[in-house]
């Protein structure tokens, strides 16, 4: 018996078609849509790729970045595409948040003054431990995308000296402030193509160790090494010209306009030091300081090889311009 394959109707048949033709048009629309945009982010890049090739870009890592694995992880793949695209970054990180937790663990009674923490010596190791700590972790996660980091501390290479430093006159211990830079160390490991990851522990003349501003650490360092940018990851979105309107977060402003911010007293008290060390920066030589959060992903790409940014640039407005006219 022959069993004969019923009729489908030539109009059904042609609607099926039709509808794999349109999905196949559908489809094709969206994955060509995505490359597209992805070209188009190329092609912005492509001029700041050209600009600070081969330049050092300073990126003091801190905040909530830190804590993070995950933002962790994208910090460092930032960092790392910046050196696959030509430039020479260094990473200078504090311990911050960790020391405390650590202190808290230990059972170490944690106090500030002024601001700054007192660093007795039990505090001292803590803050030598810690941060070397921090140091490995991302030397690995550096390490596992294929790029040689090296990690070291401020005292290797005599990289950071420092002399005690007062808060309101009073002795807070073994705090120090950066008195001279010696950047050879630095030097010779970006021209041996590594990545330096730098813990800001300096010594004094008596090489006793001291426990430095990883803000203070990171400007000097920038300074010394005339450094093309500096990048704070930072937890705040950026500098607001109104702290209450989340509208008025300013992309760019010249040094000058830095000056009379901190003078107009506007400023809070996390971000006012931070703002002088920019400044102090820029009028050393560094051409442009970016304060970003680093809470957002990939911020650090998407400050400089975006038009607009998304943190906050202060520039030298004699040597440079604005990359955004918004």
């Amino acid at each position: 018996m022959q069993i004969t394959a019923p009729k489908v109707d030539g109009n059904i048949r042609r609607l099926r078609a039709g509808k794999r033709v349109i999905k196949s048009r559908e489809e094709t629309s969206e994955m060509n849509l995505e490359p597209m945009q992805k070209a188009a982010v190329l092609i912005e890049a492509l001029p700041y790729i050209q600009r600070f090739n081969r330049k050092i870009v300073v990126v003091k890592y801190g905040g909530s970045a830190m804590v993070d694995e995950e933002l962790k992880r994208k910090v460092i793949q930032d960092v790392a595409l910046l050196k696959l695209v030509g430039f020479k970054p260094i990473i200078v990180h504090g311990g911050g948040k960790d020391i405390i937790r650590w202190a808290i663990k230990a059972g170490m009674e944690t106090r500030f003054q002024h601001g700054l923490r007192v660093t007795d010596d039990p505090n001292m190791e803590l803050a030598k431990m810690v941060p070397n700590t921090v140091k490995k972790s991302l030397v690995q996660l550096v390490n596992e995308l294929g790029i040689q980091a090296v990690g070291i501390s401020g005292k290797d290479g005599m990289i950071l000296k420092c002399r005690k430093k007062y808060s309101g006159g009073e002795d807070i211990g073994f705090v120090g402030e950066v008195s001279e830079v010696n950047p050879k160390l630095i030097y010779d490991l970006l021209e041996k193509d590594f990545l330096p990851i730098i813990c800001p522990i300096g010594f004094d003349e008596d090489f006793l160790s001291y426990n430095i501003n990883a803000d203070d650490a990171a400007c000097a360092i920038a300074t010394a090494v005339q450094a093309e940018k500096l990048a704070f990851l930072t937890d705040v979105e950026g500098v607001y010209k109104n702290v209450e309107d989340k509208e008025s977060l300013i992309s760019e402003m010249d040094v000058e306009e830095a000056q009379s911010f901190v003078a107009s007293g506007t400023l809070g008290g996390g971000m006012l030091p931070k703002i002088q060390n920019c400044i102090n920066a820029i009028e050393s030589g560094v051409s442009r300081v970016h304060i970003l959060d680093g809470r957002i992903p990939h911020c650090l790409l998407l400050e400089i090889f975006t038009d607009k940014g998304i943190g906050t640039a202060i520039y030298n407005s004699e040597e440079d311009e604005r990359y955004y006219h918004g």
